[in-house]
């Protein structure tokens, strides 16, 4: 249910009311816009009277809601998201490129690349530390001692960083090195891990489970919102399909009809979505003309050798030519760069 309190109403009163509303045991979520200033009332609707409550003579009207997802709707919070990572920002006007490798390999291979996507427009630094492998011969990764090269590759370069975490113990963990959470596909739907992410209050990337809905890729938002982080962007990085020739299917129409449902700023990662170096390049330029706010991108200095994920990984060239090719795109879009 959201409130849609009357223009030039004063605080005091706007404050008396959220005030007896939380006093049955609803909580609320204020909204403030240019134009229109609501309050989201969350939990059981049957607690409250809503009769009196719609009859006070600061609210203008009442709008039922019918998603499940309350604080990650776009009607509950009618103004895109924008929030920081460091020294970054994600949301709307700008397009924040999140690079890096697949597996963190070594503390020189990190440095090396962390090195090479800053030069050309990064800003937040992407690197596995826990890799939740389809095989359990695969590489797993270099779990702390991954989070300690992260950390120092962000010192070093001045960069954000961002982990995939996998347990509440690599919760704990990556809370101490990096400036951003990631929730992996496979963990989309993992309510446990969504609810310990959410008490950090840490930013948080949420990926799209590999068969997952929009809406139940929003309700796992709002696991996380709701335990406490506000700060969560959603990522786009293919869904599963019958289509073999690329590893997953990017769903290019996510990112508008994210933008209709949600407030929350929307990433794509070509690279997982595709599976194949060649198709990175454009299924980004196609991410930035949907709308998306930004774009994940595997690099590695010799992909052939690289320990996960290979061969979707861009060298430092390819990087370099897609960086000086999407400006175009950003300029269309009316957006610029963050660096």
């Amino acid at each position: 249910m959201i409130l849609v309190v009357k223009p030039q109403t004063p605080e005091d009163a706007l404050h008396h009311l959220i005030k007896d509303i939380e006093a049955t045991g609803l909580h609320t979520h204020l909204s403030r816009g240019e134009e229109v200033t609501i309050i989201g009332l969350i939990g059981d609707k049957t607690k409250i009277d809503l009769t009196a409550i719609e009859s006070n003579p600061i609210v203008d009207k009442m709008i039922p809601v019918t998603e499940s997802y309350k604080l990650a709707n776009k009607k509950f919070h009618p103004q895109p998201t924008e929030f920081a990572v460091k020294d970054t920002k994600i949301g709307p006007d700008n397009i924040t490129i999140m690079s890096g490798p697949c597996a963190v390999e070594s503390e020189e291979q990190l440095l090396t690349i962390a090195r090479a996507v800053k030069k050309e427009g990064a800003t937040i630094l992407r690197g596995g530390a826990y890799k939740p492998r389809t095989s359990p011969y695969s590489f797993q990764g270099l779990e702390e001692d991954g989070l300690r090269y992260m950390q120092t590759a962000s010192k070093e370069t001045g960069l954000a960083t961002i982990c995939e975490v996998t347990s509440a113990h690599a919760v704990a963990s990556a809370f101490k090195y990096v400036d951003m959470l990631q929730v992996g596909a496979r963990n989309m739907q993992n309510f446990e891990l969504l609810k310990e992410v959410g008490k950090t209050g840490m930013p948080v990337l949420l990926k799209r489970g590999l068969c997952a809905t929009i809406d139940e890729w929003l309700n796992a938002a709002e696991y996380i919102m709701s335990s406490g982080s506000s700060k969560v962007a959603l990522c786009e990085r293919g869904i599963r399909t019958y289509e073999t020739s690329t590893r997953n299917t990017l769903d290019i129409s996510a990112v508008p009809v994210i933008r209709q449902k949600s407030h929350l700023p929307i990433i794509v990662d070509p690279s997982h979505a595709t599976g194949v170096r060649a198709y990175v390049e454009p299924l980004a330029k196609a991410a930035i003309a949907v709308g998306a706010d930004g774009l994940m991108i595997e690099v590695h200095p010799n992909p052939a050798c690289a320990l996960s994920d290979g061969p979707q990984s861009l060298t430092f060239d390819a990087f370099e030519k897609l960086m000086a090719d999407l400006k175009p795109y950003c300029d269309l879009a009316g957006r610029t760069v963050t660096r």
